[in-house]
C-alpha cells in the first residue's frame, strides 16, 4: 500500500497558494488608481518652492497623475525632474500601497548673494550656483563686484569661514571683489573696510582680525580706525582716521 507524503502536497498546496496571492495581490496592486498626491517640504521649509510649483513637475502625458493607475506612474521621471529644479537639493517621489503618491523635497541652503552689473544669484552651502526665488529672498551675506562664475568655489570657501564663526557671523555685513581679484569686507560695528587680500590663510587672517577687535572694542578704540589690512603675513596694519 502506497504511503501518502502528506509534508510534500501541504508543501505544493502552500507553493500554489502564494503564487495564487501574490500574482491577485500584483493585479490588484497595478489596476489601483492614485486617490492623491502629497508633497513634504523637509522640516516644513518651503521657502523657495510652492506646492502649486511642485504640482506641476508631476505632470504626466499632459495631465494630472490623479486617477491614473499605479502601474503606468513613472516614479523615475518624476523624480529625475523633481530633483532637476533649481530649487532642490534632494527629493524622493514613491507610491504608498493604498495609492497616495508622495513626494519629500529638500530645498537648497543658500549662503551668500551674488550681485553684478549683469545679474544676480546665490551661492549655496554646496558650493553651486543657485538663482533667485520670486517666493522668498534669503538673508545672507551680499557679495558684490567683479564677479565670475569661476568665483563660486573661492566665494563659497570665504563665506562658509565667516558664516561658521559667531562673531565673524555677526560683525560681517558685505564682500566686494576688487579689479586685481582681491577681496574687500564691510563690517557692521565702526564700519571698517577690512583688505584680506586673496582667498587663501583665511584662518589665520580670521583669528588676527578677531583679536584686533577683542582689543580695540575693549579699549573703546574701534572707531578710530577707517581700514584694516589682513594681506601681510600674520600681521594687522591699520589707516587710521
Amino acid at each position: 500500500m502506497l504511503k501518502i507524503n502528506w509534508n510534500y502536497i501541504k508543501g505544493l498546496f502552500l507553493a500554489a497558494l502564494v503564487v495564487f496571492l501574490y500574482g491577485f495581490s500584483h493585479k490588484k496592486n497595478s489596476t489601483q488608481k492614485v486617490h492623491d498626491i502629497s508633497i513634504e517640504f523637509e522640516k516644513g521649509d518651503n521657502l523657495f518652492m510652492n506646492y502649486d510649483m511642485v504640482n506641476k513637475l508631476l505632470i504626466q502625458n499632459g495631465k494630472t497623475v490623479k486617477n491614473q493607475a499605479k502601474s503606468v506612474i513613472d516614479l523615475q521621471k518624476f523624480e529625475a525632474k523633481v530633483l532637476a529644479h533649481p530649487m532642490v537639493e534632494d527629493a524622493s517621489v514613491y507610491l504608498t500601497v493604498d495609492g497616495l503618491l508622495k513626494t519629500k523635497i529638500k530645498q537648497r541652503t543658500p549662503i551668500a548673494r551674488i550681485t553684478t552689473n549683469s545679474s544676480s544669484y546665490y551661492i549655496d552651502r554646496q558650493a553651486k550656483v543657485m538663482p533667485l526665488s520670486s517666493n522668498h529672498s534669503a538673508r545672507t551675506l551680499l557679495v558684490s563686484g567683479n564677479i565670475k562664475e569661476e568665483d563660486s568655489k573661492k566665494i563659497y570657501q570665504l563665506a562658509s569661514t565667516i558664516l561658521s564663526d559667531e562673531f565673524l557671523k555677526k560683525q560681517i555685513i558685505g564682500v566686494q571683489k576688487m579689479q586685481n581679484n582681491e577681496f574687500v569686507l564691510m563690517t557692521r560695528i565702526g564700519g571698517q573696510i577690512i583688505l584680506i587680500g586673496k582667498i587663501e590663510d583665511l584662518k589665520q587672517k580670521f583669528e588676527n582680525l578677531k583679536s584686533f577687535f577683542n582689543k580695540t572694542l575693549a579699549d573703546n578704540t574701534i572707531d578710530n580706525y577707517t581700514t584694516i589690512n589682513l594681506k601681510y603675513n600674520n600681521q594687522v596694519v591699520c589707516t587710521k582716521k
